[in-house]
């Protein structure tokens, strides 16, 4: 029987147990935040220290405790009929759920984080995907992909889009790969990835270029993560100069996020490394610069507190110490001040030749 499923009925089946016995039920998950987790570099992952959030069905509790087990028995129902929900769609079907509907979508998306936590696997397996894409590959791979009707081998090669680009689909598992590249470029920005697409960066560099497109999704994780195993071609990672780039992109891209940690270790790059806009790029390359906002200073000062992940690397803290001092922010795009393609022609290869400028 499936993984998912089988825990989903031994926690109803316990529940049940305790309501006949007039016993109050509980749910129990992982606290999701940067206060349990650590980080071994050995490991290269955020993992769990063990706290837990015990959820005990009372009159307060009881609209959050029916939501989760109707959330749960949705899970069920798409589990054995073999068919998925979007995060969207699950928010919508609990309309019907009378007292137990949810009012924001923000609300649906933490249950389901809490049953997902609570079971131990990733929401794909519980049947709910994200809305967003993967993400866009470009350059010098071959996809091997299947027919879902036929299953027959597609073969995908990922320099014949012209000025698009592969879409990497929301499962990656059944997914091979064919390269010769010499590594992986994933990049902060589409509009950036679609410069070095358009001037073939990816042919010059003999690499591989991936467009995560913010924050990246689990799947755009979890592809370059198989990618990079399976063909063990190094990762580096592009993203602005400010602290959002710093650890909501590139943390999260190559150790997880405290909110994910039960499924990190397959959804992180732990051999990536930055060579994206580092505040002594600011000061060396002259860039155009904007003020570090609030929130910004604030994400800054939390990473410096509260991040394992930065309280290991020295090269971290002193980094995140010398914008904060120096008080601004700087985007890819600054580059363009020296010439629209000076990214490709002068950033780029003087980066990927100084590996002393890069940050773990």
């Amino acid at each position: 029987m499936n993984k998912a499923l089988t825990k989903i009925k031994d926690i109803a089946n316990n529940i049940y147990q305790k309501i006949m016995k007039k016993k109050q039920p509980q749910l129990k998950s992982p606290l999701r935040s940067l206060s349990n987790v650590k980080y071994d570099p050995k490991d290269g992952f955020f993992e769990l220290l063990g706290k837990e959030k015990v959820r005990t069905l009372t009159a307060s509790s009881v609209k959050t405790f029916a939501q989760t087990l109707r959330m749960m028995a949705l899970s069920k129902e798409l589990i054995e009929k073999d068919d998925i929900a979007t995060k969207r769609e699950a928010y919508y079907v609990s309309k019907n759920w009378a007292e137990a509907r949810f009012k924001e979508q923000v609300d649906s998306d933490s249950i389901m984080d809490d049953i997902e936590a609570m079971l131990m696997v990733n929401r794909e397996q519980l049947g709910f995907i994200p809305e967003e894409k993967g993400g866009e590959v470009a350059g010098k791979l071959i996809v091997i992909d299947k027919d879902p009707e036929t299953g027959k081998k597609i073969r995908i090669d990922c320099t014949k889009f012209g000025s698009g680009a592969y879409s990497i689909p929301i499962s990656v598992e059944h997914l091979k790969f064919e390269t010769n590249a010499k590594f992986i470029l994933a990049i902060e920005t589409a509009g950036m990835f679609q410069r070095l697409v358009k001037h073939k960066f990816w042919k010059k560099a003999n690499c591989i270029l991936i467009s995560m497109g913010g924050v990246p999704t689990r799947a755009c994780r979890r592809f370059i993560r198989r990618l990079s195993e399976d063909k063990k071609i190094p990762v580096y990672a592009f993203t602005d100069g400010d602290p959002y780039g710093y650890f909501n992109i590139y943390r999260t891209l190559k150790v997880g996020s405290g909110n994910a940690a039960h499924i990190n270790q397959y959804f992180c790059v732990p051999n990536a490394r930055f060579i994206g806009i580092t505040p002594q790029d600011i000061i060396e390359y002259k860039l155009p610069t904007h003020p570090l906002k609030e929130v910004d200073i604030k994400r800054a000062k939390d990473a410096l507190k509260n991040d394992p992940f930065v309280q290991h690397y020295k090269e971290w803290q002193k980094a995140i110490k010398q914008l904060v001092q120096m008080k601004v922010r700087a985007e890819q795009q600054a580059l363009a001040k020296w010439g629209l393609n000076y990214v490709i022609e002068k950033y780029l290869p003087q980066k990927l030749k100084d590996t002393k400028k890069w940050l773990p």
